[in-house]
């Protein structure tokens, strides 16, 4: 997008993430897990390996190059199956568990 004097300008969609997202990247960790989960959002974002634990701390760009899928912690009211079921979450996990 070019603005006023010619100047050049960037028009940047940042993917919305939050503490407690599962986050699922391109390539594979070291130990296997292609599964993170959100420790730290701001300018640089923190995530957390979903088998080893190893945290990794990523300037936004490189994070948003990286990620593949953002799955978004859904907060439940009682915490249990029935809820999670009413909620319109049909995977093994309630949110909250790990990835």
């Amino acid at each position: 997008m070019i603005g006023c004097e010619g100047a050049v300008y960037s028009v940047t969609n940042f993917v919305s993430v939050a503490v407690g997202d599962c986050i699922t990247l391109r390539k594979p960790h070291p130990c296997g897990s292609f599964e993170w989960t959100v420790v730290r959002t701001g300018a640089d974002i923190g995530l957390k390996c979903g088998v080893c634990g190893r945290r990794v701390m990523l300037d936004r760009e490189e994070f948003e190059r990286r990620v593949k899928i953002v799955r978004q912690d859904v907060q439940l009211q009682a915490g249990t199956a029935g809820t999670a079921v009413a909620a319109g979450i049909t995977e093994d996990r309630l949110p909250g568990d790990a990835c």
